[in-house]
């Protein structure tokens, strides 16, 4: 894989995009959100071209006449790279690269790039490097010679483990890669049974397109110190805070990371140990920056990833308006908030709406809890425990050698206790 390489002077990139919109159609900020992906990366866009056409063409993705105004465009600019808002055929990448004389990215390659540098753990950094070899094998037949024409070339596209990889022997990378599946699903059983142990607990996930403001809302709400930057998948790695809700009760919410519109399905494959804390949680707090473009798409976007690529076909969510300090278009905003009933604004930045947001909260644990008056053996000291850690008791009272106690359990949990009703 290509790779950004860190210079004092960010790499020079010209950007490329083709698809069925007119010139001048909404379909076109896809470019907008590829600069920003190449700015992330650590590059600067100096030209943008986009080609209207019905179906890729099998040589340069671009038509030929396209490939040469790109090969025009990299000379006057001086750009090293190339980046594409599309996948391409390493055919494609290649061919390109003989004609153009720099080397050619994809949209995938760019978004791994992004992860491998922003990957601190040990679990991030071995979810990217399944990603990245995920994204290879299937490339390797026709990437040996063009591997072997751009090594040493450095830069975007090659950063983290998948690239030395890349330059073994496919029963290598076969060994790697069921290392790696075996290493992570270690790793997502540990998640589920501690993510099981929450079970008593309202366990809420913040979820949204990249860059939403989701750690900043985490920050918010918890008071916690967690990183926050205005970048495109500044988090990789899941985190965790207990906080108290108005009412009292713990509720343990997770921060995750971002979605992307065409976001690779190897990368999603490869994050699932990080995306189980989505999975198993109660609710949703699905964040949307109200102040940027595109908001109905990328409500969409995050829809799709959590029903198709995270198989999640029954989940509850609370859409979360955020950024509404910064919303300049007034009427637009209106407009999204007629089409969407059921939200709450706020700005994680001043705090505004937050305590209306845990609010929400407050009222979901409570349709979630189930209160039940129960008569229970002096002496059972085990079953106590038990409605103690996993509710709340509002009163007990002691009658004879009985226990006769009123408790708030979560109502997937009363079940296991109705036999002691009274």
């Amino acid at each position: 894989m290509h790779k950004i390489e860190k210079k004092k002077r960010p790499e020079r990139a010209v950007l490329v995009g083709a698809g069925t919109a007119d010139v001048n159609d909404t379909d076109l900020t896809m470019l907008d959100e590829l600069e920003e992906l190449a700015r992330t990366a650590g590059v600067r866009c100096v030209d943008r071209l986009y080609q209207r056409r019905q179906r890729p063409d099998t040589t340069y993705y671009i038509g030929k006449g396209k490939a040469e105004e790109l090969a025009s465009s990299i000379r006057e600019h001086e750009a090293q790279c190339v980046l594409f808002d599309n996948d391409l055929t390493p055919r494609q990448v290649r061919n390109l690269e003989e004609k153009i004389g720099c080397k050619v990215l994809d949209r995938s390659e760019v978004i791994l790039d992004i992860f491998a540098t922003h990957a601190q753990t040990m679990e991030s950094r071995l979810q990217v490097e399944l990603a990245q070899l995920r994204y290879t094998l299937p490339r390797l037949k026709r990437m040996w010679t063009h591997l072997s024409r751009i090594s040493g070339q450095g830069g975007i596209g090659s950063r983290g483990p998948g690239e030395k990889q890349i330059e073994t022997d496919r029963r290598l990378i076969d060994r790697r890669l069921h290392q790696l599946e075996s290493e992570l699903k270690e790793i997502q059983v540990r998640k589920e049974r501690q993510v099981g142990s929450r079970e008593e607990k309202l366990t809420v996930a913040l979820v949204g397109y990249t860059n939403a403001g989701k750690s900043t809302l985490m920050s918010c709400i918890t008071g916690a110190d967690v990183y926050q930057a205005d970048k495109l998948f500044a988090t990789l790695d899941t985190k965790t805070s207990d906080i108290e809700l108005p009412n009292g009760q713990t509720a343990f919410i997770s921060d995750t990371v971002g979605f992307i519109e065409n976001l690779p399905h190897h990368l999603v494959a490869s994050f699932h140990a990080t995306l189980e804390e989505v999975r198993q949680a109660k609710i949703l707090l699905h964040v949307v920056s109200a102040s940027e473009p595109g908001v109905e798409m990328k409500i969409q976007t995050v829809d799709d990833v959590l029903q198709n690529a995270l198989d999640m076909k029954d989940y509850r969510q609370i859409l979360v308006f955020n950024k509404i300090d910064a919303v300049e278009d007034q009427i637009a905003f209106s407009a999204l908030k007629n089409k969407h009933k059921d939200f709450i604004e706020v700005s994680a930045k001043t705090g505004e709406g937050v305590e209306t947001l845990l609010q929400a909260l407050v009222e979901f644990d409570e349709e979630s809890r189930e209160v039940l008056e129960l008569e229970i053996d002096a002496a059972d000291g085990k079953i106590q425990a038990q409605l103690n850690r996993l509710g709340e008791i509002l009163e007990t009272e002691y009658v004879g050698n009985r226990v006769h106690m009123k408790v708030s359990l979560p109502k997937q949990m009363a079940s296991h206790f109705k036999q002691y009703e009274r």
